[in-house]
């Protein structure tokens, strides 16, 4: 499966590992993601999610409904 954030749609960079002498060579930054159960008491039901660090603190703030809810919207979340 690839490291693709469910909620936000955050995914891989590509960048440049620079040497001191700045020789440059490929390199990926991954996302931050974090494989976590939330509860959705709408639907009564546990969901499990592969979400990144920044979308757990917008849950926090916006609660677990408004963010899928979001995220269905721009096509992120397909569950």
């Amino acid at each position: 499966m690839s490291r693709v954030c469910e909620l936000t749609g955050k995914k891989a960079m590509v960048g440049n590992n620079v040497s001191h002498a700045m020789n440059k060579t490929k390199r990926k930054f991954d996302a931050n993601l974090v494989k976590k159960r939330f509860y959705i008491p709408e639907e009564d039901k546990w969901v499990t999610l592969k979400v990144s660090t920044s979308a757990i603190k917008t849950i926090n703030k916006k609660g677990i409904s408004a963010v899928i809810k979001e995220a269905r919207e721009k096509g992120f979340l397909n569950k």
